[in-house]
């Protein structure tokens, strides 16, 4: 059971003519590549997109669409100087992210270590 409004769209095939079209007309006028210019093409909001997405007929053409933005994207990065723009993009359009990992060696020393609730309570206590 479907509720709100009806969908605008109802077979993927029609939408994926429009992506094919945005995709032809972003290169002819060297245009880069949206997510949401493949929007508004589609004249649906980011929102709709991703529900979209979670719809099983039309998940692998949006997933596609998706790709081909992040693969336009991702070599941009690679190739131009200006990078800022296409990073946060790509973090907030893509699940990019900043990974840092930190590596602790040796042991934690913890003097409350076995202390009831009722003895941290007294030493609290104590300190006041």
């Amino acid at each position: 059971m479907q509720r709100g409004r009806p969908r605008k769209y109802t077979k993927s095939e029609i939408m994926q003519k429009k992506i094919n079209n945005y995709f032809k007309e972003c290169d002819k006028n060297n245009e880069p590549y949206t997510i949401t210019g493949l929007c508004l093409v589609l004249d649906i909001c980011r929102d709709t997109l991703l529900e979209y997405t979670k719809n099983e007929e039309f998940s692998d053409t949006i997933k596609k669409a998706k790709l081909k933005v992040e693969n336009y994207l991702e070599k941009h990065l690679i190739t131009d100087n200006s990078t800022t723009g296409i990073i946060f993009n790509l973090k907030n359009n893509f699940g990019w992210k900043d990974k840092q990992e930190l590596e602790h060696s040796g042991n934690i020393n913890n003097p409350f270590e076995g202390l009831s609730t009722e003895e941290l309570r007294q030493l609290i206590n104590n300190d006041k």
